[in-house]
């Protein structure tokens, strides 16, 4: 049985017995627009290139922010200001966000909404949370009923000891999205979100409208492929140029068992500082603020093992991509200028209706780099 509840105002009950909520009788009026419109049955294929050594610029790109004031001030106060709860940065955001918590697939999840219009679930990545999508999340929401989630394992949601494999992490949302009162949803998704929207349309094709990917697609075989010893001359740290080679050396590090939790444990912001500093051309778009709220999140050992988790189920992710075929649900990426040459290939194979954009000055971290590319590339897309 899926209930829901959130923060503010659980006096008030929705129309389901088993389900929960302090939502106001007019956000209950906001939660209805999905629309039950069926999708076509997605077709199989065969996986047909091997992409071999081009996944080495896997996730990653290099970028420059161009945020003009409309995004500079997504943010109520100061960027330094102390509280960084959930309730805090939810509320910190212009419009009525606010948190919510959703009991769902046997699991807790944790999500930030506002908005009216049809419902648009976004997806984070590792190592961030729902937070990396505040700079587009008040431009979003003035047309769309905007979802923003922490996936299991991540930020406020719970970290049970398994179900990190796309396929399953799929069915929470699917359910999450029915909790909410939607037979059908947009889904935005980075890094391991992109990975998790991917796995929605191909495991609830009449659960989904339209889904945009952004920087990563769902796991493949070319990921057995990856390079992760660089050449003589080039450095693994990275430059933040979509010329540098990038090795992914975390992939491997985060499938150890215990070991990441015991090394980073209460240090995270170490690895945070790498990844940001070592891939951004700019690092100011992920400013000090936001780099502290996402190594809160990762610092305690069951939030790095839930994180790792995510990495080490791609192996299961690889078997149940061979029976996704080619999906018919229209898929939009966005890709960092490293990336694109890498799913411009890949992705006509796993989607029969794909529109790839290349994000000009942009790194893996697309939507904190170019919200305002992403804000118009979205509205676009998902307008019904």
């Amino acid at each position: 049985m899926t209930s829901m509840c959130l923060e503010r105002d659980r006096q008030h009950a929705c129309n389901s017995p088993s389900v929960t909520t302090a939502r106001s009788r007019r956000d209950l009026a906001t939660t209805s627009n999905g629309t039950s419109a069926n999708r076509a049955p997605f077709k199989r294929a065969e996986f047909r290139s091997p992409m071999r050594m081009a996944i080495s610029a896997f996730f990653l790109a290099a970028g420059i922010v161009t945020a003009t004031a409309v995004f500079a001030a997504t943010e109520r106060g100061s960027q330094n200001m102390a509280d960084t709860s959930d309730t805090a940065l939810a509320a910190s955001l212009p419009g009525h966000f606010r948190n919510g918590y959703a009991e769902v697939n046997r699991t807790r999840i944790h999500y930030v909404e506002d908005g009216k219009g049809t419902p648009v679930l976004l997806l984070p990545g590792w190592p961030q949370t729902w937070w990396e999508f505040h700079k587009i999340m008040p431009e979003l929401a003035k047309h769309h009923r905007v979802i923003a989630v922490d996936l299991r394992g991540m930020g406020g949601s719970a970290k049970p000891e398994s179900g990190y494999d796309k396929r399953n992490m799929a069915k929470d949302i699917h359910e999450l999205a029915r909790a909410l009162g939607y037979k059908q949803v947009n889904i935005a998704g980075h890094d391991i979100g992109a990975m998790i929207a991917y796995s929605f349309a191909a495991n609830f094709p009449e659960a989904t409208l339209k889904i945009c990917l952004i920087d990563v697609a769902h796991p493949e075989e070319s990921l057995y492929a990856l390079s992760l010893l660089p050449p003589p001359g080039y450095a693994v740290r990275g430059t933040g140029e979509s010329t540098h080679p990038v090795y992914l050396w975390w992939f491997a590090f985060n499938q150890l068992p215990d070991l990441p939790q015991q090394l980073l444990a209460g240090k995270f912001r170490l690895l945070i500082d790498w990844l940001f500093d070592s891939q951004l051309r700019n690092p100011a778009a992920i400013s000090e603020r936001d780099r502290g709220i996402y190594a809160a999140a990762y610092s305690q050992p069951d939030a790095i093992r839930a994180g790792n988790g995510w990495y080490q189920t791609f192996g299961q992710d690889i078997v149940d991509a061979k029976h996704y075929g080619q999906i018919a649900t229209p898929v939009l990426a966005l890709t960092g200028e490293r990336n694109y040459p890498y799913l411009r290939e890949l992705l006509p194979t796993q989607a029969s209706d794909v529109r790839i954009v290349k994000v000009n000055s942009s790194s893996h971290y697309v939507p904190e780099d170019q919200p305002e590319a992403v804000v118009r590339e979205l509205l676009g897309f998902f307008k019904p």
